[in-house]
């Protein structure tokens, strides 16, 4: 078997740069992705469902606004791939499971409706692990093939790692979005809670469920998040106030050099050597403007309440499918559908008050640090069919609703990505992503990813 794939990606920006330079139409990059994905996904399979004709039609109606010189999106011509838990109307959604092979929604998801409004292409839905959970699903790391992507948004992670498409949603309840980044060498986001709704989206877990997004870099996923967010009365976290904006936010210089919090945290001890080693000399390159901690004994109880809140909350949203389901689920989620249902009403409401006595431990902690600075998993992705990786490092993060950012900054064994995530403040995606754009520039990272003209008119588009 191959065990690298070699492509020559470029962000959403610059396809979005040539398109208004004319160097580029929208039919011919989603022509270029399409013939990505026949040349690579037999190896990476991380698409569930595509309709080639659908695609180009929406790619042709983009090309054609542009030309006539009307208003155009956030994302105008742009693909996108759709984890296979959000509902699209033209495309079925099957949620990772066999029992659902034959559903096609009525309406589009909240999600996508915003995608289409800034002007995407919905090119495909990606695979999901069964019911958003950790039962693995076929898609392989595009870093290696011997190896998973993570779950629960394995083809999502799997397509922009792959070159495949530049932007994919996810998401996350508890690592399913930071996890799969970690493990294919993407970016990936998870927003503050409420800022993007559910609508239309498998739910698991009333109050830990999130969308997640990637990207090849962080500007990226700052234009789609502010394409996605905004209120929606029919999701009970969206909220009704103004968002913070992602992309004046990335685009921004910070008033005073960053202070990052390392926490020495309960679960340290599942690090991997290649882990330890990379946090150290990353530790070491950041000096003074890092401060290390010691975390709060509360957070070692913060891991169980996930669990109680996630296995609780599972069983009671999947219920209602019973007979439909029970014939098709894998022993993982049957053992966790069971653990749910033998969880007592008190044990949850004591789950519930431990996670919001941390929110607000945390509403006060960032004014004093700009991020913590963490890693995204404990090590490499796991190898293929063992599992979809331990989601560790993301449980307090996700329990208190924090916005998280995965960037691919550490190599571990066999070269593969191991990933580092900041997280910021309760509604303050905006100051994580100027965080992190210091961060990366402060460390010889990220730059403007948008070419010359002369480099524009081909950008690797066939």
């Amino acid at each position: 078997m191959n065990r690298t794939l070699q492509h020559e990606a470029r962000t959403a920006r610059e396809y979005l740069h040539w398109m208004e330079e004319g160097a580029l139409t929208s039919e011919k990059l989603v022509r270029h992705c399409l013939d990505t994905i026949d040349r690579t996904d037999g190896q990476v399979g991380a698409w569930e469902s595509i309709d080639p004709e659908y695609a180009l039609e929406q790619a042709r109606e983009m090309d054609d606004l542009r030309k006539r010189g009307r208003a155009l999106g956030l994302l105008h011509g742009v693909p996108v791939g759709v984890k296979d838990i959000i509902d699209t109307a033209r495309l079925p959604t099957r949620l990772g499971s066999k029992a659902f092979a034959d559903r096609r929604p009525q309406q589009d998801s909240a999600v996508v409706e915003k995608l289409r409004e800034a002007g995407a292409i919905i090119l495909g839905k990606t695979v999901t692990t069964e019911m958003a959970f950790m039962h693995p699903a076929g898609t392989r790391n595009p870093r290696n093939f011997d190896y998973g992507p993570g779950g629960s948004s394995s083809g999502s992670a799997s397509a922009v790692a792959a070159g495949q498409v530049p932007l994919a949603i996810g998401s996350q309840t508890h690592g399913s979005t930071i996890r799969p980044a970690s493990f294919c060498g993407v970016y990936g986001y998870k927003p503050t809670r409420g800022i993007v709704s559910r609508r239309g989206m498998l739910g698991t877990s009333p109050h830990l469920d999130q969308v997640g997004m990637f990207a090849l870099d962080a500007g990226d996923l700052a234009v789609l998040a502010d394409a996605l967010g905004g209120y929606d009365a029919a999701d009970s976290q969206s909220y009704l106030r103004p968002r913070p904006g992602m992309v004046s936010g990335h685009a921004s210089e910070v008033p005073v050099e960053p202070c990052f919090a390392w926490f020495d945290l309960p679960y340290s001890g599942r690090y991997s050597p290649e882990l330890e080693a990379g946090s150290e000399e990353l530790l070491t390159a950041l000096g003074r403007h890092v401060e290390r901690v010691q975390a709060p004994r509360s957070f070692a109880g913060l891991i169980e309440s996930l669990r109680i809140i996630y296995h609780y909350e599972l069983y009671r949203s999947l219920s209602p499918l019973g007979e439909q389901l029970r014939p098709h689920v894998s022993e993982v989620l049957h053992r966790a559908l069971d653990t749910g249902k033998g969880l007592s009403d008190e044990l949850y409401r004591d789950a519930l008050e431990a996670k919001e006595a941390a929110e607000r431990w945390f509403g006060t902690w960032f004014n004093d640090h700009d991020a913590i600075i963490t890693p995204s998993a404990p090590g490499i992705a796991p190898r293929f069919g063992a599992g979809t990786g331990d989601p560790v490092c993301c449980t307090i993060w996700t329990l208190c609703g924090l916005p998280c950012i995965s960037l691919p900054l550490l190599e571990g064994a066999e070269g593969l990505p191991i990933g580092i995530q900041l997280v910021g403040g309760a509604d303050e995606d905006d100051r994580l992503f100027r965080t992190v754009r210091w961060l990366l520039g402060h460390l010889g990272g990220e730059s403007d990813p948008v070419q010359d003209h002369e480099t524009a008119k081909t950008g690797g588009v066939a």
